[in-house]
């Protein structure tokens, strides 16, 4: 009888290693504070402070903020650099080579091209300049990276619909999908419906922020009268089963971003978060950073938080994993090609891992754990 090779203990460098998503991250949360600091020089751009440690602090980097409403406040920071094509590009381009570099083999980049017109930047120069730097990094390093184009709650709904018809245009040329982002409370996603109509009239995917900062009526507004295919946060679904069991049953995945949510007070800590819980009733959790910049993490760090904090084992975070490629805004057949490719890179990292003894035939650890992410 032939013995399984155990398993490899769980450390950054195989997280690592292993094949990653991340499909909740917002391009102006994500600069680096280098580029920030350039780009304010070039551009002539006034900044709370001119070091990277003063402008960490302004920003409240990795810092646990009052409120969500807190926390956005460093995006003031990072839009007022985000006005021409050139910072575009770079942001894009640097952001895509940064999660390359930790093996984040597909990227789903949001923003709001509305934010980024205050110098005059048409719209479709705006989306051009990201898709291009996106594109530049793939040349440099074989990451995959679409657009998700993102509506404002508390926005005019007739600017959702310009950014719907944005999105739309640019359907099959990177865009991939539309979100609403901003504040929850007070600002219901139905008072955007003629935007998500529009999009969905065009088969493009829909992704709402939705329960983070309110309760669980505003995740079924999303899935109900928004028809979203997938959830920005969704801590609060916990709240009400019914609707939990309903997301369960439809696969419809989550996009959780937990050091963001400790960071913005939408739960109260990683041992209270519902991750874990989400995970073990059978949901579709993905993990994402949010904004790698404004809450200092990486897709890395995030599933080492998952696996030191919440109990996730190797196993699970595997499946999760996985979870995020099938979860991807892609057509069927590319993400087919690619869950293929992934389940195999997956099976090689934990052979390299564990050792030499588990290339051997006959060791079954790391193949029945491959199958258990298929």
């Amino acid at each position: 009888m032939t013995t399984a090779a155990p398993l490899p203990p769980v450390t950054e460098a195989l997280v690592r290693a292993l094949p990653k998503t991340d499909l909740h991250l917002h391009l102006d949360g994500s600069l680096r504070l280098a580029t920030i600091l350039e780009l304010a020089e070039r551009q002539g751009v006034r900044l709370p402070a001119d070091t990277p440690e003063g402008l960490a602090r302004a920003i409240h980097m990795g810092e646990i903020c009052a409120s969500l409403k807190d926390y956005l406040g460093a995006f003031d920071v990072t839009l007022a650099v985000l006005q021409t094509e050139e910072a575009l590009f770079r942001a894009a381009r640097e952001l895509a080579l940064d999660c390359a570099a930790e093996n984040v083999r597909y990227l789903e980049v949001r923003y709001s091209p509305l934010l980024h017109t205050r110098q005059g930047l048409k719209p479709t120069t705006i989306v051009d300049a990201v898709l291009e730097g996106l594109r530049a990094a793939k040349r440099e390093t074989g990451i995959t990276s679409n657009v998700i184009v993102c509506g404002i709650r508390q926005m005019d709904p007739q600017t959702s619909v310009r950014l719907a018809e944005l999105a739309v245009a640019y359907k099959g040329k990177g865009v991939v999908g539309f979100d609403l982002a901003g504040a929850e409370e007070g600002h219901p996603a139905r008072r955007h419906r003629e935007a998500i109509q529009l999009i969905l009239d065009n088969n493009v995917n829909v992704t709402i922020h939705a329960g983070e900062a309110y309760g669980p009526e505003s995740i079924a507004q999303a899935l109900h009268s928004c028809g979203a295919h997938r959830i920005g946060h969704g801590v609060r679904l916990r709240e009400n089963g019914d609707l939990l069991n309903y997301v369960n049953d439809h696969r419809i995945p989550l996009e959780l971003c937990p050091s963001s949510n400790v960071q913005t007070r939408s739960v109260a800590g990683f041992e209270s978060h519902p991750l874990k819980f989400y995970f073990d009733f059978g949901l579709r959790v993905t993990v994402n950073t949010d904004n790698r910049l404004v809450t200092d993490t990486t897709a890395t760090k995030e599933l080492l938080i998952a696996h030191e904090r919440m109990g996730f084992t190797l196993a699970d975070l595997c499946t999760v994993l996985v979870q995020g490629f099938k979860s991807a805004f892609l057509p069927f057949r590319e993400k087919q090609e690619l869950l293929r490719a992934v389940n195999a890179e997956i099976a090689d990292v934990l052979a390299r891992f564990t050792g030499p003894a588990a290339a051997a035939p006959g060791t079954a650890a790391v193949a029945a754990l491959a199958d258990r992410t298929r």
